[in-house]
């Protein structure tokens, strides 16, 4: 056994050793930057050897569901956002709706989420930070934004308050914090349930406090757009060790059990418990306390996620340099956009620099970006623009507070730019120097 053990253990380095050797030559070797030809992308993954080398050793396992990858990543990413917890899954959508769905449960008693609760949100984002308030039977209170920072204007959500309100859920714009400050100050007034979307704001600070830190509950996303990849994947993250235990039966079927998988009778009384009208002694493995789901992710994901991690300081050092790059470069452009500015006392650990159109500028949004686009440069609207036009929300029962003034600005007048650790200096001189083309033409954007 010792001699086949060290056969399989030399045949394994062997194979990693080969996958090390192709993806420094697949992912690694630079490709020249033709202008006009090669694509500039707003986001993407950025990968190396490391992480087709965990990947695959992961697989050599043969375990493939959540396992010590897993683990592993759960531990330090949990310590990387000041969390006591973090629960992976299988998307940043399905870290929302586990969030949202955990706040339901009947182990919460009184604070439980009932059918018809209301929950504050904004428009002005992407649906998967609402869907879960619809997809639960609560009922959203949409609250127009603000456009220094695009998130929630914090001076309507006094207006927005009623007795029905029972929770807040909230996206950081484009990893900008929203007015973090404001928004606890009303969440503990009204001894609310508080759950951050930092699925673009992952390191992202605001007044020293990691962002995700704030609210009872905060979810990322993993997604490859994202600040770090597992190709799908997601976290809910908290500091409770009660909300811990209830998104973990959510997202694992809904079982009362928390034995993590391939292991039994943590508890120390797997055939002594009565839950339910089942009978005493009921297997608790099989014993399911929430209508839950099942939205684990497999050990490769979370290999993968783990050796981007390492990279994670590099990659948000290399977005914030990014966005000072455009910044600088972009400011003789002031007749025609807002460049964007961190929201106060924040650090942002930038996924995208938006720029607003101005009102008197000679040039509409739509006609711009499709100006770009025939130049090879990706740009991306902000999100939904204004949730309640969406086709999807027509039959849709929410609240609104306000005219929305703003939200529809953002509808009609809001692009955004890539600020990617994917992209080179050159690509950058590129994109500036098509935008400083399209001034000097006198914005003749049908003719170019």
């Amino acid at each position: 056994m010792v001699g086949t053990d060290s056969k399989q253990e030399k045949l394994r380095q062997k194979i990693l050793d080969l996958v090390v050797e192709y993806a420094g030559e697949e992912f690694e070797s630079e490709k020249p930057f033709i202008p006009g030809e090669t694509h500039v992308p707003v986001s993407g993954k950025l990968i190396g050897k490391e992480e087709i080398q965990y990947a695959v050793d992961a697989c050599l396992d043969g375990w493939f569901t959540t396992g010590r990858y897993a683990e592993k990543f759960e531990k330090d990413f949990a310590q990387f956002m000041d969390q006591r917890f973090c629960l992976l899954t299988n998307s940043g959508s399905s870290a929302n709706l586990l969030a949202l769905s955990a706040l339901t449960s009947p182990q919460l008693e009184d604070r439980r989420l009932k059918l018809g609760d209301e929950v504050i949100t904004v428009a002005a984002g992407f649906p998967t930070t609402v869907n879960p308030i619809l997809q639960n039977g609560l009922v959203p209170v949409f609250v127009d934004v603000n456009l220094d920072d695009y998130g929630i204007d914090v001076r309507q959500m006094k207006e927005a308050w009623s007795p029905k309100v029972k929770a807040v859920m909230l996206a950081h714009t484009l990893g900008n914090p929203f007015n973090l400050e404001k928004v606890t100050e009303f969440v503990k007034k009204h001894n609310l349930w508080f759950i951050e979307d930092c699925c673009d704001a992952i390191g992202s600070k605001y007044n020293g406090k990691m962002v995700g830190t704030f609210g009872d509950l905060a979810t990322v996303s993993f997604y490859p757009a994202h600040h770090i990849t597992m190709g799908e994947g997601g976290a809910v993250l908290t500091s409770s060790p009660k909300l811990k235990r209830i998104v973990e039966s959510f997202r694992d079927w809904g079982r009362d059990c928390w034995c993590a998988t391939g292991k039994a009778n943590t508890c120390g009384k797997r055939f002594d418990w009565q839950l339910g009208d089942l009978p005493h002694g009921y297997d608790h493995k099989y014993i399911y306390s929430h209508i839950g789901y099942n939205f684990k992710l497999s050990d490769m994901q979370a290999a993968i996620g783990l050796a981007q991690l390492q990279k994670l300081d590099q990659f948000l050092s290399k977005r914030r340099e990014n966005y000072r790059y455009l910044y600088e470069n972009l400011r003789h452009l002031s007749e025609l956009f807002v460049l964007p500015e961190p929201a106060n006392n924040s650090e942002p650990s930038w996924f995208g620099f938006p720029l607003r159109i101005k009102e008197k500028s000679p040039v509409q949004r739509d006609e711009l970006i499709q100006y770009l686009n025939r130049r090879n440069i990706d740009t991306r609207l902000l999100f939904g623009g204004n949730l309640m036009k969406q086709p999807a929300y027509n039959n849709s029962t929410f609240r609104k507070v306000g005219d929305f003034i703003n939200t529809d600005i953002v509808l009609s007048q809001v692009f955004w730019l890539g600020v990617t650790p994917l992209l080179s200096e050159n690509q950058f001189s590129y994109v500036i120097s098509s935008l400083s083309e399209l001034v000097s033409q006198g914005c003749e954007l049908r003719t170019t």
